[in-house]
Order: structure tokens, then C-alpha cells, then sequence
């Protein structure tokens, strides 16, 4: 299960809030995982060189079509632009069609208690798809 460990980014500045941001990705298929690897490595990246952005790491379970993203940043102003902009716009636009499932989750947290553990991570991320199936009536995933 490859893991490309917490990076730190950019300098924080002392005493404030960093937005974090965690995700979980399910492709359809275990055909559809060599692409999802690469194009991940393509917006790991972009996000290394993005402004505002603080830290970040992703994991791959790559026999279970499984794939994490943490990171903090500045602002949420920071995070949509790196979404909003090359190539990590057209990337997810891309994968859409191969996604089984995905959930995001946000928190804010003092700057001094990055990096984020991937076991804190993935408790939101398990708290929040509960939530959502519950909130659509469908099972989590």
C-alpha cells in the first residue's frame, strides 16, 4: 500500500488556522487503478508548488481501488484554486467516470498540530460517508 508521506509545503504562520481537507476515492474497477495512480501523482505534484497550500500526503490501496488525500492550507480561497486550476481541474473531470464512490471532509485546526495523523484522517472520513449515507438512505462505503 504506497504512502507518500506528509509534506510540508509552505510555512505556516504562527498562531493561525489551517484548513484540512480529506478525501477517499473508490474506482469502479481494479482496471481502472493504474490510470487513477498516475493521474494522482500528476495533481501530488501540482499541489507540492500550489500557494496556500500547507501539507499534504496520499495513500493508495491499490488492490482495493482505494485512494486517500490529506492536506491543509492556508484558506479555503487556497484549496478551490488549486481544484479550480490545471491540471488538477481536468484530472478529476477525467477520472469522474471511474469513481465507485468519494467522500470529502473539512476541518479547521491550530497550524501547530500539523501534520494531521491518517488515523484522525480517516475516522472523519469514515464519520462524514456514514453521515452522507445516512442523510441518501445508502450504505456506506
Amino acid at each position: 500500500m504506497p504512502t507518500l508521506p506528509w509534506a510540508t509545503l509552505n510555512p505556516a504562520r504562527p498562531h493561525t488556522s489551517a484548513l484540512v481537507m480529506a478525501s477517499r476515492f473508490e474506482v469502479r474497477s481494479l482496471e481502472d487503478v493504474p490510470r487513477f495512480f498516475l493521474k494522482s501523482l500528476s495533481a501530488w505534484l501540482q499541489v507540492r508548488k500550489a500557494p496556500g497550500a500547507l501539507g499534504a500526503s496520499l495513500e493508495a490501496q491499490l488492490t482495493k481501488g482505494v485512494f486517500f488525500t490529506l492536506s491543509a492550507w492556508e484558506n479555503c480561497e487556497a484549496l478551490h484554486t488549486y481544484a479550480s486550476t490545471e491540471p488538477h481541474n481536468g484530472i478529476m473531470a477525467g477520472l469522474r467516470p471511474t469513481m465507485r464512490a468519494s467522500t470529502f471532509t473539512f476541518w479547521e485546526v491550530p497550524v501547530e498540530q500539523l501534520p494531521i495523523s491518517w488515523k484522525d484522517a480517516k475516522r472523519r472520513i469514515d464519520d462524514k460517508a456514514r453521515s452522507d449515507a445516512d442523510k441518501h438512505g445508502t450504505a456506506a462505503g
